[in-house]
């Protein structure tokens, strides 16, 4: 664990600005958050205009008090269902965005360029559209959320970290889901519960031109034949993750009433997950007389078809540091019992 605390530093400064860091993706990100921008705006002014219509009407003497409240509280929920429909959309077009980053179909910009994410979250606009359907709705004790996770991935054994076996900084863990938050208490803001389903990504990058060889029932690292330019083993895992977060965002008071927000303040959650792999392959890349050469080998590679472990996460608002360990190995009956463990980033998007 050790070693896991000095690439801490790394993970932050160096994995954030080699993943995140990339044009395509940062411009076609921000995109869509400037749809979503739109969209409120546009819904919203469209809503004044109506809610002007009927004060004229109810200044003229046309329609009485109580007709003019149901009318505008009709329009309210008319817009908030628009734009909660359209802004869906949005989240698919983000949700499919992040996919395609995930499967490596985005091109990356040239590394020695400098570049800067900037993707612009209006809070303000999420708030504001939660507030109409808060005042029509009333406020729920349970909301869901969008989650992305990335970062730094290894192999443990007998609580010892093997770098030596497998690249660090080359081998990633990517996870996106949708979970559910639901407030414990129902006048305490502390306690919730966070469920949900996630895919979950496993990337180890083998060390010293080597890759993974099926020996009956053991998956060992051998030296492969091939000069190879890259040695990637993924696995893919469906996962239902279970958490207890404790978030402390204050309550806020309105009218004498006390709201509970969630994300707005420092997080933690302690908990694990459980789930089945999907999907195993080695990827292999090499050339030869001048000829790229990319090769997917698919199997079970004696992977175990289940996973189950621990996770944990610490931030502020919607970004938190992330950690999870398997509890069973990675290969069903190895004589050596290799556990993966990451740690990274992970976004909760209201």
């Amino acid at each position: 664990m050790k070693n896991f605390t000095v690439y801490l530093v790394i993970l932050v400064f160096l994995f954030v600005s080699k993943v995140l860091g990339q044009e395509t993706f940062e411009s076609r990100a921000k995109q869509i958050a400037d749809k979503i921008e739109k969209i409120t705006k546009e819904e919203k002014a469209a809503l004044k205009e109506e809610v002007e219509a009927v004060n004229v009407q109810l200044s003229e003497g046309k329609i009485t008090q109580e007709q003019a409240d149901k009318r505008k509280k009709e329009l309210a929920e008319a817009r908030a269902v628009i734009i909660e429909e359209k802004v869906t959309l949005a989240q698919n077009e983000l949700n499919d965005l992040v996919q395609q980053k995930v499967d490596g179909k985005i091109q990356e910009q040239d590394s020695t360029k400098k570049h800067m994410l900037v993707i612009h979250w209006n809070d303000r606009n999420w708030e504001e559209r939660k507030k109409v359907k808060d005042s029509i709705h009333g406020e729920k004790r349970t909301t869901s959320q969008f989650v992305f996770a990335m970062g730094l991935n290894n192999m443990m054994v007998d609580g010892k970290l093997q770098d030596s076996n497998y690249s660090f900084i080359g081998s990633h863990f990517y996870e996106w889901g949708f979970t559910y938050n639901s407030r414990l208490l129902k006048n305490d803001n502390l306690l919730h519960a966070k469920y949900g389903l996630s895919l979950m990504y496993n990337n180890i990058r083998p060390t010293d031109n080597r890759s993974f060889v099926v020996n009956q029932d053991q998956t060992n690292l051998e030296v492969n034949a091939t000069n190879l330019n890259e040695s990637r083993f993924r696995n893919v895992y469906l996962v239902l993750p279970v958490h207890l977060e404790f978030d402390f965002t204050k309550p806020t008071v309105s009218n004498g009433k006390a709201y509970f927000k969630t994300h707005k303040s420092f997080r933690f959650g302690i908990g694990g997950y459980a789930g089945i792999n999907v999907k195993s392959k080695q990827i292999l890349k090499f050339e030869e007389e001048d000829l790229k050469y990319k090769t997917t080998i698919k199997g079970d590679y004696n992977v175990n078809n289940f996973i189950y472990g621990l996770s944990s996460y610490i931030g502020y608002k919607s970004l938190s540091l992330y950690a999870k360990y398997d509890l069973n190995p990675l290969f069903q009956d190895n004589l050596v019992d290799e556990k993966n463990i990451s740690l990274g980033l992970r976004f909760d998007l209201n």
